[in-house]
């Protein structure tokens, strides 16, 4: 395990609000939250809007990056796929990224006291 850990999760929009509370539980309140459109085991849609048929293959989702050095990287992956679990196809996938470094813009810190 490196000092600083970056997890990266790709979840159902809906579950937000459980994963953020999932992940300031064990111990990393910071979090940077983005929303991305993408496809996994996930199937398409078929659908028909005036007449003509659609199909829909890149679903919505919601990135959640989470840097941590004081906090191990696999138990926040743990607490969120407790949180975003539902059991259906397109929960999400969670990745765990050793960091080489970090920089704290305000202060200058390097390393794991920028986290």
């Amino acid at each position: 395990m490196t000092d600083i850990e970056m997890v990266v999760a790709y979840i159902r929009p809906d579950t937000l609000g459980a994963v953020k509370q999932a992940v300031a539980e064990a111990g990393a309140p910071s979090v940077t939250v983005s929303n991305v459109s993408g496809r996994g085991s996930q199937s398409a849609k078929t659908g028909q809007w005036r007449g003509e048929e659609y199909t829909v293959d890149l679903h919505q989702k919601t990135k959640v990056e989470c840097v941590v050095a004081d906090v191990d990287g696999h138990d926040v992956a743990e607490a969120i796929r407790e949180a975003a679990h539902t059991g259906d196809p397109g929960d999400g996938k969670i990745f765990i990224l050793p960091v080489d470094d970090a920089v704290q813009v305000r202060t200058g810190k390097t390393g794991p006291e920028a986290v």
